[in-house]
């Protein structure tokens, strides 16, 4: 009997590592894909002769194909399984992505980059949900931190590559790259990833009433909750995705050249995995509330910093430094959504979660794209972002005041909504 507990110990934790790694790579061929149309932006806005807010709608397309992705793939995870709907949307995100560099036209790329979203979007919220369900509840943090580190390295990989691009009509082939490399993942994902155990354990035990997705994200214990997610998911989103897509088109329109801002994107990226994975660290280990409260007050210095910035140096240092904690405060948000949920509902809250943050995301770069139109300086864009910012703060900060859901207890699932 020991021998076999010994096994089956050994078995879990290979198990656990190889859902780890897999995941990891699918952040990194993300994070390469959500910053792979603001680093060939300007190319394309040349080639296609497009303004200012034509472009803004190009960068929201995905980030829109986003939030049905992320809500109906959470739903549909808890009732069939994490893998199978997993590897669907990478699929999708895949063909998708190697479709982009063949848009001819305005619309045309506004589709495709609308279905990338879909799968990308789907995919997200499972990938959180596996990793936080693959390890012991006091990793947690650490876990899905380590995992959404992949996606500010893949942003950093995006400006390597584009680096090397020489001529203009190369941008294509950032998409070739995106593209190639989520299709050429799903194989392993079909014979390597485990199923969630997590789910495996539930789905074994006597089904309860189900329910509704109103009950079960407002139910009477989760109203606070859901709402104080989704603000904080909001508010922190559109940010992050304002400088995703806008940061080299900020930088080039404030006198700097390509090179300069390509460097300053990879410096928000590594600034961001640094704070990921420090940011990460800490939650499982010292006051969330403090360090919730550190991170957004790091996020509106940086913001201030960013946007009266007058030299390469100092842009460097502030978007590093804007990285290090809006990258790192959105992975703290997703392991707090995966804790905030039980098992049963887990996909469908975290989903809820990633489509309002999305939301967020399709709102920030068509506010940059506006304001740039009407004749704003980036440093109005840069400072549009703050009062979202304290909004999401104050959220995050009243969340942390509600108790997270214990694996050791059950929940009831037949709470009244009233």
């Amino acid at each position: 009997m020991l021998k076999d507990a010994e096994i089956a110990s050994k078995s879990s934790k290979i198990g656990m590592i190889i859902t780890l790694v897999l995941c990891f790579i699918f952040a990194i061929i993300e994070g390469f894909d959500l910053q792979s149309m603001g680093v060939a932006a300007p190319r394309i806005k040349a080639e296609m002769l497009l303004d200012s807010r034509q472009m803004g709608w190009i960068f929201s397309a995905a980030v829109l194909g986003t939030l049905p992705g992320a809500l109906i793939a959470g739903r549909i995870a808890d009732a069939v399984g994490r893998k199978k709907v997993f590897i669907f949307c990478i699929v999708i995100f895949g063909f998708m992505s190697l479709l982009t560099p063949f848009a001819k036209d305005l619309n045309t790329l506004l589709l495709v980059r609308f279905l990338t979203g879909l799968g990308m979007g789907g995919a997200l919220p499972i990938v959180i949900t596996m990793v936080s369900e693959a390890v012991p509840e006091k990793y947690k943090a650490t876990a899905v931190s380590i995992m959404y580190c992949g996606m500010p390295i893949g942003g950093v990989l995006t400006s390597v590559v584009a680096l090397s691009l020489t001529a203009d009509h190369e941008w294509r082939h950032i998409f070739y790259i995106g593209g190639i490399a989520p299709l050429l993942l799903v194989p392993i994902l079909i014979f390597l990833l485990p199923e969630s155990k997590a789910y495996l354990t539930r789905s074994t035990q006597p089904k309860s009433k189900k329910q509704t997705l109103v009950e079960v994200l407002f139910a009477k214990p989760r109203v606070l909750i859901t709402s104080s997610l989704w603000i904080s998911f909001f508010g922190t989103l559109l940010v992050l995705a304002l400088f995703q897509n806008w940061l080299p088109t900020l930088i080039s329109g404030l006198g700097l050249n390509k090179e300069q801002a390509s460097y300053i994107q990879i410096g928000f990226n590594l600034g961001g995995s640094i704070g990921v994975l420090i940011l990460g660290f800490m939650l499982d280990r010292l006051n969330k509330f403090v360090i919730v409260a550190s991170v957004y007050s790091g996020i509106l210095l940086s913001l201030i910093g960013l946007a009266y910035s007058n030299s390469p140096s100092s842009f460097i240092i502030f978007a590093t430094g804007c990285g290090m904690f809006v990258i790192g405060c959105q992975s703290i948000l997703y392991t707090l959504a995966a804790k905030y949920y039980p098992t049963e509902m887990r996909g469908t809250g975290v989903g809820a979660a990633v489509a309002i943050g999305r939301l967020g995301a399709f709102a920030g770069p068509l506010v940059a794209g506006y304001l740039l139109g009407t004749g704003q300086s980036e440093i109005v864009v840069i400072a549009s972002s703050i009062p979202m910012i304290l909004l999401a703060a104050i959220s995050a900060l009243i969340l942390l005041r509600k108790p997270e859901h214990s694996t050791n207890r059950k929940e009831s699932l037949e709470t009244a909504t009233s």
